[in-house]
């Protein structure tokens, strides 16, 4: 059997695993109120307004923090859209888990290090 083949088992079985299948039962249900996707949406725009601030080095305003903040305690009483956050962590989790196992076991392709330390 083939690396290839492998890979086609593993997305069977990624595909019909139970994180994946609460992933999609959780999405289909938190899009049935485009209020809660609008308000999802909003909170992750300025998540990552505030990791692109932070990655350059921008002063963060932390009024807008506390904003962002309190969004979230908003979202997480949402039971729809908690459902979703917690399903898709958990999708992630795994799909995360997964390829470490996979870059752990090819690890010398991710490697800078050259075997000869004479190359100019």
């Amino acid at each position: 059997m083939t690396a290839y083949d492998k890979a086609h088992e593993l997305a069977k079985l990624l595909s019909q695993s139970d994180e994946y299948k609460l992933f999609k039962k959780a999405k289909h249900s938190l899009e049935q109120d485009q209020e809660n996707v609008k308000m999802l949406q909003d909170f992750r725009r300025k998540q990552l307004e505030i990791q692109m601030a932070q990655i350059s080095g921008e002063e963060i305003d932390e009024e807008y923090i506390k904003q962002t903040e309190r969004l979230y305690e908003v979202l997480s009483m949402n039971s729809k859209i908690n459902e979703y956050l917690n399903a898709e962590y958990r999708l992630s989790r795994m799909m995360s888990d997964i390829q470490k196992i996979i870059g752990d076991a090819v690890n010398e392709w991710f490697s800078l290090e050259t075997t000869n330390k004479n190359v100019n």
